[in-house]
């Protein structure tokens, strides 16, 4: 698919010159720094080395006073408390958190993950009357419930008091909980707003222990679970989420949970792991318990602290995972058929599709592997409990969530963020909904974002490419959304040797520019741009990132090439 080449807009050149002197290092990786709001050798400083001091306050997140209150009388009274929280991996990490950080405290507590299938998204009236019939009194629910106003006033007739923690955007009205935490809320003041679910769930662990005086290792112990919610999650990594990824990936290759660690074992890879690794590795097991039969598994999993048990844990996800993979596969490829045969996309700027068999623990998944082969905003709809389930996805810069809230009164319910969310609706109002949401999308999305963008940092020469200019950009990481992998173009460079395919689709070659020396590129999924390439000493450009490429125990720069283009 084509894409557009984007280049970054320059930073002030003497911000950028002040800098590179003061940190002593190439003036381009100063530019990225600066255009990344890092203008001061302080800034630099704490970019490099996020310190857990630097964490917020949790008390300036709105109702977290109220919050703790309610806990502190909960525990007083030896109350029942039921951790409640959605099945993905942001709420199985913040229900594994919840219930690990405060089983310190009392023995009248358990958790509760809803049925996908059975009840569906968010607080559920059947997990409401689990929590009455077996004696809890106060239910905290994390990464789901701001939108679930009706749910908790039907808890509070039961004498059920709900604390609330979710990342999630709120509706006009806020359920009527004991307490209410979430930074989206138009009233709370707190100064990040896009910490994860699990994040939150931290930030409550983190102000009970400053209200009893408790040692900060008694929360912080569980930031490889928050790292692991940021990475899957697919939150902003920057501020607060920065620190938090950036020490939980040390606790990860270094001290994980019990249960992380079994996982890691699984995976095959054991070490040095990064956020997309996570992302790539850990998290599409974790999420495959909830898809494939109950995300309780993956709870279990992440609360071992037995070696066998964890790894006994993590092989049953490992097979769910394996099916999870088949059973998405195969609904891709009957999703990619129906376009076809039916023309859905014809002068369409959405798509949308449905099949009352599909699994609907994948369609979330469908929803990501559509988008990325037509880059459209996407809906994927199958049958569940009478109604249907959808899951949707955008493209980078639209914001779905808004044109969601436009097809509002055609929904059951709808919930998520600016560029993914889950949906339900009555099945007559399928054919509605279609038009609906085309129009909405048609009349406020512009052509260039449906034409996916590569970011380019920063122009620079191959001769500048070095050991040093690397290691500084392995230490801007973690990496992810709002701090990406630093992408650079190259112009006028020409091929070494002869380019060739690697497997059926991956692009491998070497290039060189003048001065400079000659580095080896892999382009993964490329192998169409092979043509393009078959004419030695005709120059063209390149953009890609530089990665550190290990064979046989010996280290090499690598140029991960994103595009390329003909001079």
């Amino acid at each position: 698919m084509k894409k557009r080449w984007v280049q970054a807009i320059r930073a002030n050149p003497e911000t950028t010159t002040l800098l590179a002197q003061d940190l002593n290092i190439d003036p381009s990786l100063a530019q990225i720094l600066v255009q990344r709001g890092v203008s001061t050798f302080d800034e630099a400083r704490e970019y490099f080395r996020p310190q857990m001091s630097k964490l917020h306050d949790p008390f300036l997140m709105k109702d977290m006073h109220k919050a703790i209150e309610r806990i502190d009388k909960a525990l007083k009274n030896n109350e029942k408390i039921l951790i409640y929280g959605d099945y993905d991996v942001d709420g199985t990490t913040s229900v594994a958190l919840a219930f690990s950080f405060f089983s310190q405290f009392t023995q009248q507590i358990d958790y509760y993950i809803p049925d996908r299938h059975k009840e569906g998204y968010g607080i559920s009236t059947t997990g409401i009357d689990y929590a009455k019939t077996n004696g809890f009194s106060l239910i905290i629910a994390l990464d789901c419930g701001i939108k679930s106003v009706d749910k908790i006033s039907y808890a509070n007739d039961l004498s059920i008091d709900f604390i609330i923690c979710d990342h999630h955007l709120p509706g006009d009205e806020l359920p009527a909980a004991v307490a209410v935490l979430d930074p989206k809320r138009n009233d709370c003041p707190y100064p990040f707003k896009e910490l994860a679910g699990c994040g939150i769930g931290f930030k409550l662990a983190q102000a009970y222990c400053i209200t009893h005086n408790l040692p900060a290792e008694q929360y912080e112990r569980y930031i490889d679970l928050v790292m692991v919610s940021i990475a899957a999650d697919i939150v902003p990594v920057e501020d607060e989420n920065r620190i938090l990824a950036y020490h939980g990936l040390i606790k990860l290759n270094t001290n994980p949970c019990m249960g992380l660690k079994a996982l890691i074992d699984i995976t095959g890879k054991n070490k040095d792991y990064t956020l997309t690794d996570v992302v790539f590795n850990l998290a599409p097991r974790i999420n495959a318990a909830g898809r494939m039969d109950h995300a309780n598994q993956a709870v279990k999993m992440l609360l071992c602290t037995e070696r066998d048990l964890a790894l006994e844990q993590s092989l049953i996800i490992n097979i769910q995972n394996t099916d999870r993979k088949n059973s998405d596969q195969s609904i891709t490829a009957e999703a990619l058929a129906l376009i076809g045969e039916c023309n859905i996309l014809i002068n369409k700027k959405t798509t949308v599709v449905y099949h009352e068999d599909w699994n609907k623990g994948v369609i979330g998944i469908v929803a990501s592997r559509l988008t990325e082969t037509y880059y459209r905003p996407t809906v994927v709809f199958t049958k569940s409990n009478g109604l249907l389930t959808g899951s949707a996805r955008s493209v980078a810069g639209f914001d779905l969530y808004e044109a969601l809230l436009a097809c509002n009164d055609l929904l059951v319910q709808f919930g998520g963020h600016k560029f993914a969310a889950g949906l339900t609706m009555k099945p007559e109002n399928i054919d509605q909904f279609t038009n609906r949401f085309e129009e909405q999308v048609r009349a406020t999305i512009t052509d260039d974002l449906l034409t996916p963008e590569i970011k380019i940092d920063n122009e620079i020469n191959l001769a500048q490419i070095d050991g040093k200019f690397q290691r500084i950009i392995a230490q801007m990481a973690p990496f992810g959304p709002h701090n990406p992998t630093p992408v650079f173009i190259s112009n006028g460079v020409t091929f070494v040797g002869q380019p060739f395919v690697v497997g059926t689709k991956h692009l491998k070659l070497s290039v060189k520019q003048q001065n400079s020396a000659i580095f080896d590129c892999i382009g993964f999924g490329m192998a169409e741009e092979y043509a393009l390439l078959l004419q030695p000493n005709k120059p063209f450009s390149i953009c890609y990132t530089i990665e550190e490429n290990v064979w046989k125990e010996q280290k090499r720069l690598q140029l991960n090439i994103k595009g390329i283009k003909l001079d």
